[in-house]
């Protein structure tokens, strides 16, 4: 399967549970959260604005996704808040048809804008990679049916510090237009 074909396999509201382990406290903590995504076209406005926010040619753009998602952990304070959003476009490299960039307007692991590598493996599991300033990101992605992906990550900071993270996301409903902002 293609980049846009995984993507558009995800398309849809989810609920994911996930089981965080932080290496330096030895601990790990569960959460949850309801994640939607809406797969957008490469002419899409966030995807031509994403690209052009990065400084890349929106004419390569495969495609993209308009992701939301809000969540809670177990060791959230009160103030703690683990909701947003994110439009990315997806650039294909053109000497390897499996990998390729992947722009968002909103990083991971890190709220600020951020441009990270995309691979799909012949087993359909998407791998995304993205360094930050401080710390590193990979995350990857595989369906166990239509219906309940899997994931797993992994977050380092340059200090040392690592955590993992195992999620089960379950599809709820197909439906995603209605959480997605007006202008898009």
């Amino acid at each position: 399967m293609d980049i846009m074909e995984f993507f558009q396999l995800s398309e849809g509201r989810w609920k994911a549970i996930r089981t965080t382990h932080h290496l330096a406290f030895q601990r790990a903590e569960t959460g949850q959260s309801e994640i939607v995504v809406q797969v957008l076209s490469a002419d899409a406005p966030q995807v031509i604005e994403t690209c052009q926010l990065h400084g890349i040619d929106a004419g390569l753009a495969l495609g993209g996704a308009y992701v939301s998602w809000k969540g809670e952990m177990e060791w959230d304070q009160e103030d703690e808040n683990h909701q947003g959003s994110t439009s990315f476009a997806l650039v294909k490299d053109m000497g390897h048809p499996w990998e390729g960039s992947l722009l968002r307007d909103r990083g991971y692991a890190e709220a600020i804008p951020a441009i990270g590598h995309y691979s799909m493996s012949v087993e359909d599991v998407l791998t995304l990679t993205t360094e930050y300033g401080v710390m590193s990101s990979t995350e990857q992605f595989w369906f166990a049916d239509p219906n309940i992906r899997l994931r797993t990550s992994t977050v380092s900071l340059s200090g040392g510090f690592t955590t993992t993270t195992f999620s089960s996301e379950i599809r709820v409903t197909e439906t995603y237009h209605e959480d997605c902002p007006s202008h898009y």
